[in-house]
């Protein structure tokens, strides 16, 4: 279910911009970056976390430098797309940390997914062991990731 927008205001969109580049910042920090004072910064802040604005704070990690070097992004049809098989395929995918990104998707396939692995046997234990195991599943296409040309987390703010 999509959740409605929130208002925000262009300092918001300021501390949004900072904090995707960098969320460790102090507050101090922060409203320096946005030309308030601590306090009013840090009020803009938690008012932001209260609407879901910022869901949560994450660390970014290198997948190559951690042994995890095959990305693969995996087309699933269902047999099926009733409400039931849907919620069976995603309490399973919700499950696996090999999952990075799952969509429920328009067009050739119900779903799309971001895999990532250590290597070939790995994804073959992953397709084999898990995901062609979900009761429902009716086609898999996988396609691998040769490089990654482009990769961003943080969201385009300053299109609004």
């Amino acid at each position: 279910m999509l959740k409605s927008s929130v208002s925000v205001d262009a300092t918001d969109i300021r501390i949004l911009e900072e904090l995707q580049r960098n969320a460790k910042l102090t507050n101090v920090e922060l409203a320096a970056r946005v030309h308030l004072s601590p306090s009013p910064c840090l009020a803009r802040v938690r008012a932001l976390e209260k609407a879901g604005v910022i869901s949560r704070y994450v660390t970014l990690l290198d997948p190559i430098r951690l042994g995890q070097a095959v990305s693969v992004f995996i087309q699933v049809r269902l047999e099926q797309q009733v409400e039931r098989s849907l919620k069976t395929f995603e309490a399973a995918i919700s499950a696996w940390p090999e999952v990075m990104e799952c969509y429920l998707m328009t067009g050739d396939s119900d779903y799309m997914l971001r895999v990532v692995v250590a290597d070939i046997p790995a994804f073959e234990r992953f397709i084999l062991e898990r995901l062609s195991k979900i009761r429902g599943v009716a086609n898999i296409r996988s396609s691998f990731a040769l490089k990654q040309v482009k990769y961003e987390t943080a969201l385009p703010l300053g299109n609004r």
